[in-house]
C-alpha cells in the first residue's frame, strides 16, 4: 500500500538514490542543459511543478492535498521524460552497455519507481475524498480535503 501515514499525513518515502536521480533531473531541467533541451520545450505548469518540488528533494514528502500529489506527479513526470530523451541519445550514441547509457538508465529507473508510488499514493487519494465525500474528486475537494488533518 504506498499511502503511508504518521499520525494521519500521507508520506512519500523516497532512498538516497531516487532522492539523488530526482535533485539531478530538477537542476537540468531547471538550468534548461538536458540533452533533451525538454525544459524549453515543457509547458510552464511543469516547468512551474518542478520548481515547487525542488525544495522538497531533501528527505521524504508529506503530501497534505490531492493538489499537492498531482503537482509533485506532474513534476516527476517533467523529469522522467527529460531523462528519456537523455537515454535515448546516450544509448544512440554509444550503445547499451555504455558507462553513460547505464548511468542514464539507472537514473530513469530511479524516477521511474517514484512516479509509479506518487501515482498509486493519488489513486488512494482519490479514492478516499470519494469515500468520505460521495463524489469523486473536482477541483474544489482537491484543494481542500487535507490529508494532514
Amino acid at each position: 500500500m504506498p499511502v503511508v501515514r504518521d499520525g494521519e499525513n500521507v508520506i512519500l518515502h523516497c532512498n538516497f538514490e531516487e532522492l539523488t536521480a530526482l535533485r539531478a533531473a530538477a537542476a537540468r531541467v531547471l538550468e534548461g542543459a538536458g540533452p533533451g533541451e525538454l525544459s524549453i520545450a515543457a509547458p510552464t505548469e511543469s516547468i512551474h511543478a518542478v520548481h515547487a518540488l525542488e525544495p522538497w528533494l531533501e528527505g521524504d514528502m508529506e503530501l497534505d492535498s490531492l493538489v499537492e500529489q498531482r503537482s509533485v506527479q506532474r513534476a516527476i513526470q517533467t523529469l522522467l521524460a527529460d531523462v528519456r530523451v537523455r537515454m535515448d541519445r546516450e544509448v544512440l550514441a554509444g550503445h547499451a552497455a555504455a558507462e553513460d547509457a547505464v548511468a542514464t538508465y539507472f537514473e530513469y529507473a530511479h524516477i521511474l519507481t517514484v512516479l509509479d508510488r506518487v501515482q498509486r499514493i493519488g489513486a488512494e487519494m482519490e479514492a478516499l475524498i470519494e469515500l468520505m465525500t460521495g463524489a469523486p474528486p473536482d477541483e474544489a475537494s482537491a484543494a481542500t480535503f487535507n490529508f494532514s488533518e
